[in-house]
C-alpha cells in the first residue's frame, strides 16, 4: 500500500517530474532545491506499452532520478492507477523496482496545473474580460484537451492547497434556443441508445468539438466536411466554414458556463484559468467569443461574476512548472500525499 505521509520538507534528488496526459507524456528533471527543471524528450502514450517503457526510452539515457512526482489524468486510488484517456496503468511499486527509484508520488494532472497558478506572470496568460485577481483568493484551473480537467487552489495560513477533482464530468445543459436544436443530435460517447447525459467532457475536449460540430451539421440537415478536430478549429479560426465556426463558438460558450459553475463553487476571486492545448491554440477566438458572457450569466450573481477574472494560460508547460515548484519546496504546498506516495 501507499505511504501515509502528509507533510514533506524535501525530496530525494534528482527528481523526475512528469505531466502524463491522454496523448503525450512530458518529462523533466529537477536536480536540487534551487535548480530549474531540465526537459527530457516527450513520449507519445500510444508509442509505449507502459509508462515505465516511456521513461526508460526518454529519461534514463541522460538522467538517473531518485524520485518521481507524476501528474496523471484520473483519480489516484490503490496500487494500480489506470489513466482516464490512455491505456497506461501506473504501478508505482513496479516502477520503483524497475527504474531504481526511492519514491514515487502521484497527483492529479489538474493539481499540477493549479500548483503553477501563483507563479504565472502577465506574459504567461491572456486575460479575457473584466475583473482583477485578489492575491490570496481561491483560483480554478480548467482545461480542454484529450479530456477535460479541472482543479482548484486554496490558500490558508500562508500555504497553497491544491484541490483535485473530476470537474470535467459534471453535467452540461441546453440553455439557448439553438442549444435545444443541437442537443438531440449530440452523439453519446458511450454508445447508449437513450438520450445521453451530456457531461463537460462530452463536448469540451478534442473529440467533443468533433461531436459538437457533427451535431451542428445534423441540426441543419447538412453534410459534415471535417472529421478531425484540428480541421474544425482551423476552419473556424479562418472563418472559412460556418458550421465549424458555430461549433467552436458553442464550444467556447459551454466552456464559459462550466468555468462559471466552478468559479461559483470555489468563489474563485483569484481567477479562473483555462489550461490545455486547445485553449491556448484558440485563445484569440475565445477572447471574441461568447465565453465571457456565458461565464458571467449566473443570475442573481452576474455582478459578482463580472469581478472574477478569466485567463487563457499561454505558458507552454504550466503543469511541469507547477510540479517543479512543488519538487523544489514541497513544504510551501499543502499537497496531501496519503495514499498517493510509495517508497522503497
Amino acid at each position: 500500500m501507499a505511504d501515509s505521509t502528509t507533510v514533506r520538507d524535501l525530496m530525494p534528488y534528482p527528481t523526475l517530474i512528469g505531466d502524463i496526459g491522454g496523448t503525450n507524456a512530458r518529462f523533466a528533471i529537477v536536480s536540487d532545491a534551487s535548480a530549474s527543471a531540465v526537459r527530457c524528450a516527450d513520449a507519445r502514450t500510444a508509442s509505449y506499452p507502459t509508462i515505465d517503457d516511456a521513461i526508460e526510452a526518454t529519461v534514463l539515457p541522460t538522467a538517473r532520478p531518485r524520485s518521481a512526482v507524476l501528474a496523471v489524468a484520473g483519480p489516484v486510488q490503490g496500487d494500480r492507477v489506470p489513466l482516464t484517456n490512455c491505456p497506461w496503468v501506473i504501478e508505482p511499486k513496479r516502477m520503483i523496482e524497475r527504474l531504481g527509484l526511492d519514491e514515487v508520488l502521484l497527483i492529479n494532472d489538474f493539481e499540477a496545473q493549479a500548483l503553477a497558478l501563483p507563479a504565472l506572470g502577465e506574459d504567461d496568460v491572456l486575460k479575457v474580460g473584466n475583473g482583477d485577481a485578489l492575491p490570496n483568493a481561491a483560483r480554478v484551473a480548467v482545461g480542454p484537451g484529450t479530456g477535460l480537467g479541472a482543479g482548484a487552489l486554496i490558500q490558508a495560513r500562508g500555504t497553497w492547497f491544491p484541490v483535485p477533482g473530476e470537474g470535467g464530468h459534471i453535467d452540461l445543459a441546453p440553455v439557448s434556443e439553438r442549444d435545444f436544436a443541437v442537443w438531440p443530435h449530440i452523439e453519446d460517447p458511450f454508445g447508449r441508445d437513450r438520450f445521453p447525459r451530456i457531461a463537460g467532457e462530452t463536448l469540451l475536449c478534442g473529440s467533443g468539438l468533433l461531436r459538437l460540430y457533427r451535431a451542428v451539421v445534423a441540426a441543419d440537415g447538412a453534410k459534415a466536411r471535417f472529421d478531425d478536430p484540428a480541421e474544425i478549429t482551423a476552419a473556424a479560426m479562418e472563418a472559412s466554414d460556418g458550421a465549424a465556426e458555430e461549433a467552436l463558438s458553442l464550444f467556447c460558450v459551454h466552456l464559459g458556463r462550466l468555468a462559471g459553475n466552478l468559479a461559483l463553487v470555489f468563489m474563485a476571486r483569484g481567477g479562473v484559468y483555462l489550461a490545455g492545448g486547445i485553449a491556448a491554440k484558440v485563445a484569440p477566438f475565445i477572447a471574441r467569443s461568447g465565453f465571457r458572457d456565458a461565464f458571467i450569466d449566473k443570475a442573481p450573481h452576474g455582478a459578482l461574476m463580472d469581478k472574477i477574472p478569466t485567463f487563457v494560460m499561454t505558458h507552454p508547460e504550466p503543469a511541469l512548472a507547477g510540479l517543479a515548484a512543488y519538487a523544489r519546496n514541497p513544504a510551501l504546498f499543502g499537497v496531501a500525499t496519503e495514499g498517493r506516495i510509495w517508497r522503497r
